[in-house]
């Protein structure tokens, strides 16, 4: 019997186009990982998140206890970083206020997506009409700077710090609104919304299924960014004396508190003021590296 010799085939991989394609997010978080920047930004946002929450238990005195023979004491060993004109740990309140300083960051931007996102989300899916009284009222906002009118409606309001939050929340608000408005008037005319449609969706369905997915990546970048300004605009007013108030350990009001000492007791000012750069610049590098990361434009 004759023996045939089958020859195996050779396995032809697929064509590179119909390979499974990797996912959006799966690309963003791949080169969110490879912007150094971004994660030195993330690596130190993790540890001030960490040092804040757990300050009741590493906080190595009382932030609000005064002790009038350690007052103005250089950084030692018992106070690390050294104490104010009252006596008080620097180090033990800059943990303190980091709580506060980052709860009014990431509750003003939450009250700004509140009403940004769902305004922008209107105007520029209904147009006409809508888009018109949205857009001036927006426009009337942005006819004065965002700390200029957070400092108008805390003095309305009065001073104290959930003002300050309120206050700086509504002065975002425009920002938020044009952003999805106009990535709203990209998107509600595309093919996928379209047929959602045709086979009979509601608006509101269509707005939460198909539309908002589609312009949350710059939202979130927004959103990013603006937690570094909403601190840098808590902290001031706060030291216009329109924030937190005595003994509340914050950021801000800690400056306010140095600033007639800066000549003879430098510390007391310069903590909290590398505390709010620190936090300011870890934020801005990982938005800065977010934002990057979430542009289809960079697509590898």
């Amino acid at each position: 019997m004759t023996q045939q010799v089958i020859a195996a085939r050779p396995v032809v991989a697929p064509p590179a186009e119909l390979r499974r394609s990797e996912s959006f997010a799966a690309q963003a978080l791949r080169r969110l990982r490879r912007n150094r920047s971004a994660m030195i930004g993330l690596t130190i946002m993790v540890l001030l998140v960490v040092l804040s929450a757990t300050a009741a238990w590493i906080a190595p005195h009382n932030p609000i206890q005064q002790n009038s023979r350690d007052a103005n004491q250089l950084p030692s060993a018992r106070y690390w970083l050294g104490t104010d004109n009252l006596g008080r740990d620097i180090f033990s309140r800059l943990l303190y206020g980091g709580q506060i300083s980052l709860t009014v960051g990431i509750i003003s931007v939450g009250i700004g997506l509140l009403f940004g996102v769902p305004s922008g989300l209107l105007a520029g899916y209904y147009g006409k009409k809508i888009d018109w009284v949205i857009s001036r009222i927006v426009d009337l906002m942005l006819a004065f700077p965002e700390i200029l009118l957070a400092l108008a409606i805390v003095a309305i309001l009065g001073p104290s710090l959930q003002n300050v939050m309120i206050a700086v929340g509504v002065a975002a608000v425009p920002r938020y609104v044009r952003v999805v408005r106009g990535s709203t008037l990209a998107t509600r005319n595309m093919v996928y919304v379209e047929a959602a449609r045709v086979v009979g969706a509601n608006d509101v369905r269509i707005l939460a299924r198909h539309v908002l997915p589609n312009v949350l990546a710059p939202v979130i970048v927004l959103a990013t960014l603006g937690v570094a300004g909403a601190i840098l605009a808590g902290a001031s007013l706060s030291y216009l004396g329109l924030g937190a108030q005595p003994p509340t350990p914050e950021w801000g009001k800690m400056l306010a508190d140095g600033r007639q000492f800066l000549r003879n007791y430098p510390w007391i000012t310069t903590m909290p003021g590398l505390a709010i750069m620190i936090t300011v610049l870890a934020i801005n590098l990982f938005g800065d590296g977010l934002r990057d990361a979430l542009d289809p434009r960079l697509k590898m």
